[in-house]
């Protein structure tokens, strides 16, 4: 199976303790992944919102004698063709900002899309989520919207799920409730910005015992260090506040994936139907 541009990039940087504004770098040469090869450290930093110096201390934290060592690399092992100077400018100039922000979430989607390529994260995440009873959800601030849509599907094919969508000191009480029922396993959406009682929660869930699967906007985010199996689903940056189109894509997925490890998942959906249709719940 060919890999990626972002996935062999993401390999480049795995198991690497990197800084944070390292890690911003990271996520934006895994966004660019096919530009990133041709993009001097002065674009990179534009792109990232980095000093350039960044760039060159980031080169050599992976080992390179400098950027132009780390660029000379990316392009042997990531052949890509070289971009086009002045190509798509004109329909650049077509378009207004709220359809390039489009186009970014289009362009994150693929990304998404090539990350499924391999199944087997997606794959083992189901299988872990489909055994976990209860099945503790996690999501805060900006992630809540995620989790309470992962909730309400959930809902219907598990036997108990348990969202946990408001912080506070009530937050490890709900974690610490869900591990005496007899939970194996969080699940947690962390989008940007990320607040610090997600990733002292996850912390936590992990000292509880609980394995954590989390979704996130990049395979550097802060959760990743609490996180056993993350999978990453970028966020849209085109307008004053992020799209997540990719992040609740693969929640979805993630429901696929837990339905195949649920045997009686289908017939939970028909009971619900009938319930729904003796109830006229719906407008059809």
């Amino acid at each position: 199976m060919n890999e990626s541009p972002g996935a062999r990039l993401q390999t480049l940087f795995e198991g690497q303790r990197l800084t944070p504004t390292q890690r911003r770098i990271a996520h934006w040469m895994v966004r660019r992944a096919a530009d990133v090869p041709f993009l001097s450290s002065v674009e990179l930093a534009e792109l990232a919102g980095v000093s350039q110096p960044s760039v060159t201390r980031f080169a050599v934290a992976l080992g390179f004698d400098g950027y132009p060592a780390l660029r000379k690399h990316l392009r042997e092992v990531a052949p890509a063709e070289t971009p086009q100077p002045g190509a798509g400018d004109d329909a650049d100039a077509e378009v207004n900002e709220y359809q390039q922000a489009v186009h970014a979430e289009i362009e994150n989607l693929r990304h998404l899309a090539e990350l499924l390529a391999d199944p087997e994260p997606v794959e083992r995440a189901g299988r872990l989520l489909a055994g976990s009873r209860p099945l503790p959800v996690l999501g805060l601030r900006a992630a809540a919207a995620q989790a309470r849509g992962f909730a309400y599907f959930a809902g219907k094919v598990h036997p108990d799920v348990r969202l946990l969508d408001e912080g506070g000191s009530m937050l490890t009480d709900r974690i610490d409730s869900s591990v005496r029922a007899g939970a194996s396993v969080l699940l947690c959406f962390a989008l940007p910005r990320h607040p610090r009682e997600v990733v002292d929660a996850l912390a936590y869930a992990r000292t509880a015992g609980l394995t954590v699967v989390t979704v996130a906007d990049s395979a550097f985010a802060p959760v990743a260090k609490h996180s056993d199996l993350l999978i990453p689903a970028a966020v849209g940056t085109a307008l004053a506040f992020d799209t997540a189109c990719a992040p609740m894509l693969l929640g979805r997925v993630l429901l696929e994936a837990m339905c195949d490890g649920l045997p009686d998942a289908q017939a939970r959906l028909e009971e619900f139907d009938a319930r729904a249709a003796a109830r006229g719940l719906f407008v059809e």
